[in-house]
C-alpha cells in the first residue's frame, strides 16, 4: 500500500504541493464478541470528538489498547496515539480503573476483568499540520483526520484502536451526527436511529475485523456525493469544497471518463464491485491541510488537493492521482505479501516488493492514458522522460528490495518517493521485455492478471518466493532484469530498452512549468532574511527569460500576495498551477530596485532531454512500439 504524493518538495523546505457483553471465554475475549465502538460527532468540543470502546468481557487480568503507530499505505510513522486525550477505563459499576500509558500509542489496563468500556477524546490532524508530506511530524494529510463544524474526514485509524489479540474480532461502529449531515461510507450500515428530537442520527456499521475499520474511511458533513456505474463497478465520488469552488457534479464527467478508460485497459480484472473517492479541497488557510496527494485503500482513496486549482488543472490532477489509486485494486488488493495481509500497526514489517505495488501501479496509471487515447504519445514520452530525470534525484545504485524491506530506517526512508519514478520505469522495462519475448502478446498487465488468479485478495504470497515465481511464469530475460536491477543495485540503461521500440533519448525543446524544471525548483530561499529568490535555473525557462528575470532577484509579491518563507507553500503552489493566458503581476527586488512584471503568461520552454521516435526504426521496432503503447 502507498501514499500517492502530489506535493513537490523543494530544496528550501517548501512543499508545493494515516455495559459489556458479559460473554466469557478461555481466550482474552469471547471469539464472536464484537468490539462495540461509538464516535459522537454531535458532541465535539474544541475540535475534539468523544469515542467509546466496549470490548466485551475480558477473562485476563491485563490488556493493552493501542492506536496505530503506522497504517497501511503510509510507509512512515504516524503515531495516531499523539492525538488521543483523557483516556479513561470504566468498570461495570461506573467507576474508573487505573490506566497506564506505555508509550505514545499504547495504554495498559491492569484490572481488565472489570473493564466495561474505554473512553477518550480525539484531536484532528489537519489544523495542526506544519508541513505535510511523508516523514513529517504529522500524518500525511490524506491519512489524517479533520474535525470541524462543516466537515469530518474520518480516517477511522485515527479514532478507533485495537487490542493485540482481538484484531480479527468483528467491529460494530455507531457514528452519531446532526441529522442534516451528508454521510458517505463504504462500510456496511446495519441500522439508522434518530434521536428523540430528530436533531441527530446514529448510523450503525459493521466491519468484519480491525483491518476493515482502517480500510474504509468516511466523510461526514456539508459535502456533495455523486454515484455512477463504470461497467459493473459502482463509483461513489464525495467532494468537500469549503467555498463551493468545485463540486462532485462538476468533477463527475472527467472521473467517469477516466475510470471507463481504466476499466477498458484492465479488461476482465474485477477485484471490487464498489470504489469510493473522497476528495477534500484545502482552502489554503494556516490551519488547512498541506500534504497534497492521496492515500489508497483496497477499494477507496482519500484525496487532498488545493481548492484554488482551476477546473482544468484539478481534472488533470485527479486523472493522475485517482487513476493510480484505483489501479491498486490489482496490487496490493489482489496480489500482496504476508506483510500486507497480516499487517502489524505497531511494529510492522515491510514487503520487498514496493517495485511492484507502487511501481507497476504508477506505470499503469501512466500507460493507460496513452493506451486509451487520453493523452498523445508525446505527452506519454514526456512523462517517462520526467520520471527518468526525477529518479536521478535518488540513489540509483540501491537495491529496491532492500530499500523496500527497510523503508522506515533513516538510511532508506528518503528514497521512498523513487517508487513513483524508478519503480514505474522498472514496470516499463519489464513490459517492453515481455512484449518482445511474446511477439507482442504478453505484458506486465497480463502477468498481474496471472498472479491475481494464482493468489487473490484472500491469499498472500510469500515475500521471498515472488521473484522466483515471476521468473518461472515468464522468461529468463525477466529473471536477469530483476536480479540485476531490482534485487541487484546496477542502474538501468534505459536506452537499451528504448532501442527495442525505436526510441532514442535526445536533445529537444520541452515545455517548462513556471516554478519547477526537471523536478527541481527555479527558486531558493534565504533563511536569515526570510526571502525567496530566483536562481540561475530560472534563466533556462524561456518565459522568465523573456520577462527579464535575473538570478538572485528577490520575489516580493505575486498577484498582490507578499511572498515569505512562511507562506511560500500557499503562494508558490498557485504559481505551479499557472496556465498560459493568465494575467499576472510579479514584484521583484533587484539590489534595492523594484521591478514589476505585469503580463499574460505564455508557454515557457527549456532545452532538455526527450524521447524521439527514430526515423530509421525497423518494422519490428514499430510493431513492438505499437504493441507496447496500444496492445
Amino acid at each position: 500500500m502507498n501514499i500517492r504524493v502530489v506535493a513537490l518538495t523543494m530544496s528550501l523546505g517548501l512543499v508545493l504541493f494515516d455495559c459489556g457483553s458479559g460473554k466469557v471465554s478461555t481466550n482474552d475475549l469471547a471469539v464472536n464478541s464484537p468490539i462495540e465502538s461509538t464516535i459522537d460527532l454531535s458532541n465535539t468540543t474544541n475540535d475534539k470528538v468523544p469515542v467509546t470502546i466496549n470490548p466485551g468481557r475480558f477473562t485476563v487480568e491485563s490488556v493493552v489498547y493501542r492506536l496505530p503507530r503506522v497504517v497501511q499505505g503510509t510507509y512512515s510513522v504516524s503515531d495516531f496515539g499523539k492525538y488521543i486525550e483523557d483516556v479513561k477505563a470504566i468498570d461495570y459499576d461506573g467507576n474508573e480503573i487505573p490506566v497506564i500509558k506505555l508509550d505514545t500509542n499504547s495504554w495498559s489496563i491492569e484490572n481488565a476483568k472489570s473493564l466495561d468500556k474505554i473512553t477518550y477524546y480525539v484531536n484532528d490532524t489537519y489544523d495542526i499540520e506544519t508541513g505535510g508530506g511523508i516523514g513529517g511530524e504529522q500524518p500525511f494529510s490524506p491519512a489524517g483526520t479533520n474535525i470541524e463544524a462543516e466537515n469530518f474526514v474520518l480516517n477511522l485509524h485515527g479514532f478507533i484502536g485495537y487490542f493485540d489479540t482481538l484484531k480479527t474480532n468483528q467491529y460494530k461502529l455507531d457514528v452519531t451526527a446532526p441529522a442534516d449531515f451528508t454521510r458517505s461510507s463504504a462500510l456496511q450500515s446495519i441500522a439508522s436511529t434518530p434521536s428523540d428530537d430528530n436533531k441527530f442520527l446514529t448510523i450503525s456499521y459493521v466491519a468484519p475485523r480491525y483491518f476493515d475499520i482502517t480500510d474504509n474511511p468516511m466523510m461526514y458533513g456539508n459535502l456533495e456525493v455523486e454515484e455512477f456505474q463504470v461497467g459493473d463497478i459502482k463509483i461513489v465520488l464525495s467532494v468537500y469544497s469549503p467555498n463551493k469552488v468545485h463540486s462532485a457534479t462538476s468533477l463527475k464527467e472527467n472521473i467517469q471518463k477516466m475510470m471507463k478508460a481504466q476499466k477498458a485497459f484492465l479488461g476482465d480484472i474485477n477485484a471490487t464491485s464498489r470504489y469510493d473517492i473522497y476528495l477534500y479541497l484545502s482552502e489554503g488557510k494556516e490551519n488547512s491541510p498541506k500534504g497534497f496527494g492521496a492515500l489508497e485503500h483496497h477499494t477507496s482513496t482519500v484525496v487532498v488537493l488545493p481548492e484554488s486549482m482551476d477546473k482544468e488543472t484539478l481534472d488533470e490532477t485527479m486523472t493522475d492521482v485517482v487513476s493510480h489509486e484505483f489501479f491498486h485494486i490489482i496490487t496490493p488488493l489482489s496480489v500482496h505479501s504476508e506483510d500486507v495481509h497480516y499487517f502489524d500497526y505497531f511494529n510492522p514489517t515491510f514487503s520487498k516488493h514496493l517495485w511492484m505495488y507502487e511501481g507497476f501501479t504508477e506505470y499503469f496509471a501512466t500507460l493507460f492514458q496513452v493506451n486509451q487515447s487520453i493523452v498523445e504519445k508525446e505527452d506519454f514520452y514526456n512523462k517517462i522522460m520526467g520520471k527518468i530525470d526525477a529518479s536521478k534525484n535518488f540513489n540509483d545504485a540501491m537495491s529496491f528490495t532492500i530499500m523496500s524491506e527497510n523503508i522506515l530506517k533513516d538510511e532508506y526512508k528518503d528514497e521512498y518517493a523513487n517508487v513513483y519514478q524508478k519503480g514505474a520505469l522498472i514496470g516499463m522495462c519489464m513490459d517492453i521485455l515481455m512484449r518482445e519475448e511474446s511477439n507482442g502478446n504478453r505484458s506486465v498487465l497480463s502477468l498481474m492478471k496471472e498472479l491475481s488468479n494464482r493468489y487473490g485478495k484472500n491469499k498472500p504470497f510469500e515475500d521471498d518466493k515472488l521473484i522466483g515465481e515471476i521468473i518461472e511464469m515468464t522468461y529468463p530475460s525477466i529473471g536477469e532484469f530483476l536480479n540485476t536491477h531490482v534485487v541487484g543495485d546496477l542502474p538501468i540503461n534505459y536506452q537499451e530498452f528504448f532501442d527495442k521500440v525505436g526510441l532514442s533519448i535526445g536533445d529537444k525543446r520541452v515545455k517548462a512549468n513556471y516554478i519547477m524544471m526537471n523536478g527541481a525548483p527555479i527558486v531558493s530561499g534565504d533563511g536569515q532574511k526570510g526571502t525567496i529568490f530566483f536562481t540561475e535555473a530560472a534563466l533556462r525557462n524561456s518565459f522568465w527569460k523573456e520577462q527579464g528575470v535575473q538570478a538572485n532577484d528577490v520575489i516580493k509579491s505575486i498577484d498582490g500576495e507578499v511572498l515569505t518563507l512562511a507562506n511560500a507553500n500557499l503562494v508558490l503552489q498557485k504559481v505551479f498551477m499557472w496556465k498560459p493566458g493568465k494575467d499576472i503581476e510579479v514584484v521583484l527586488d533587484r539590489n534595492g530596485e523594484e521591478i514589476i512584471i505585469k503580463t499574460t503568461t505564455t508557454q515557457g520552454y527549456m532545452k532538455g532531454k526527450g524521447l524521439i521516435e527514430t526515423e530509421e526504426s525497423t518494422e519490428a521496432q514499430k510493431n513492438l512500439r505499437e504493441a507496447w503503447l496500444k496492445g
